[in-house]
């Protein structure tokens, strides 16, 4: 009795230790979730206030507001296409190495723009303003070539594989249509008894030669059901697909 208790006692702790490890792992999926939609909540807020701020306030105001824009905006697209490309793609590692050190100037350059977008000092704007958009082109121009680069060796390889099935595609039709590629001694077979075979036809009726069938042989010929030209199939017998038209078996009356 008491190995017994003891079993027990051993399989309700593995229970609670299970439930307990599979609450936490759902409580951090759900924190996760709900930390992604209140920053991507909060960046469309931004993105809105910006975007108001930039055709609401002309001058320097505007232009920091505008400036914030297309750095966000350039930054995120970059993030999301190189995410998206080494998935498939390992090499590229390292852009996205450089990616994360040139996020942390972007950062940077995007605190002091909202610093400069909240400095009540116009002429203050309008000196620092310069320096702050040279910058923002530097790094958006950087984010930019990264994205355009990931983008571009995704299409080049789809290029590629695209091209190799179109070659290996045209080699299997080739394959299928085996029946129209005429051998050269066939070729030569044909031409040469085609005057012959014209020949007897025009001389009239003959006896049909030995190992000819008769005339009980050929009625027996007629008779016999139609084969397809390619006997390696039978397509009563393959898969349909949702393209195809199901064979109606022949009428017999």
């Amino acid at each position: 009795m008491e190995a017994v208790a003891v079993i027990v006692a051993l399989i309700f702790a593995v229970l609670v230790t299970l439930g307990v490890i599979a609450a936490v792992k759902t409580v951090r999926a759900v924190k996760r979730g709900v930390d992604r939609t209140v920053t991507q909540a909060r960046r469309t807020v931004e993105d809105t206030r910006l975007k108001a701020r930039q055709y609401a306030q002309p001058g320097a105001a505007g232009e920091v507001a505008q400036l914030r824009l297309s750095l966000r905006t350039s930054m995120r697209a970059t993030q999301e296409a190189l995410r998206l490309a080494a998935a498939e793609d390992a090499s590229l590692s390292e852009a996205q190495a450089l990616f994360e050190r040139l996020s942390a100037h972007g950062h940077e350059l995007d605190d002091d723009l909202k610093r400069l977008e909240n400095e009540p000092d116009r002429a203050r704007i309008a000196a620092c303003l310069p320096e702050l958009r040279e910058r923002t082109e530097r790094v958006k121009g950087s984010a930019d070539s990264l994205r355009w680069a990931a983008q571009d060796r995704a299409r080049r390889f789809a290029e590629d594989d695209l091209e190799t099935l179109s070659g290996q595609i045209q080699m299997e039709a080739g394959a299928l249509r085996h029946w129209m590629t005429e051998e050269p001694g066939e070729a030569a077979g044909s031409s040469a008894s085609g005057p012959s075979s014209a020949s007897g036809s025009s001389s009239g009726k003959q006896a049909p030669a030995a190992g000819e069938p008769g005339a009980a042989g050929r009625a027996a010929e007629r008779e016999r059901p139609e084969r397809s030209a390619i006997a390696g199939r039978k397509t009563w017998q393959q898969p349909g697909y949702s393209w195809q038209k199901s064979h109606r078996p022949e009428s017999t009356t």
